[in-house]
């Protein structure tokens, strides 16, 4: 039976997904699906506590969010997501790092609504996207509590008004410091808190 160590042990060192192989891929997959199966917490969406933070990606399938990696001259940081319960938000934070002082910083702030017990729909409102300085980006606190502020960044900082930026999340392994979820485009998203 595989355990948390062992997925976390299959995770280290492929930076996010981007190093893994195609055989690592498909280990790291069935680790995560045997993990799924002892979630610890049936009714994940209800669990509040425990969702509420800010999470830190340690790997995905998503090739959309690896694909930030191949801009030119910068790569993929840190990638959270924070949830705020309280006010049913979600926000995406991607920090692109190479050049000193064009550093950069990709961000989507969302709704969530849930669904199931497991289940949340969201709907994506406001993007901003670029230089981390003049974002004034110090953390994802600090960045975000001048989002909730209705701060205007210098950046392009942009609402979603478009009915086709949704997609749900399915929450299928909570703990207090291990979450892993399974997007609406089929990828498997595994994020550690503390």
């Amino acid at each position: 039976m595989i355990g948390k160590a062992t997925l976390l042990e299959a995770i280290a060192g492929k930076n996010r997904g981007l190093l893994s192989t195609d055989a690592q891929h498909q280990q790291i997959l069935a680790a995560i699906a045997q993990l799924e199966d002892r979630n610890p917490t049936p009714r994940p969406v209800e669990a509040l506590t425990l969702l509420e933070g800010d999470w830190r990606l340690i790997y995905t399938s998503s090739q959309g969010l690896l694909g930030i990696d191949r801009v030119p001259l910068l790569q993929l940081g840190q990638v959270y997501q924070s949830i705020r319960s309280a006010n049913a938000k979600i926000y995406n934070i991607a920090e692109l790092v190479g050049v000193p002082f064009l550093e950069g910083i990709v961000s989507v702030a969302a709704r969530f609504k849930p669904v199931s017990e497991r289940r949340v729909e969201v709907k994506f409102e406001r993007s901003i996207i670029g230089l981390q300085r003049w974002a004034d980006y110090r953390s994802p606190d600090y960045f975000i509590s001048q989002i909730e502020a209705g701060t205007k960044f210098a950046a392009i900082d942009f609402s979603i008004e478009n009915r086709d930026q949704q997609g749900w999340l399915d929450i299928t392994y909570l703990d207090e410091d291990l979450r892993i979820g399974r997007g609406n485009e089929g990828s498997v998203f595994v994020l550690t808190k503390g």
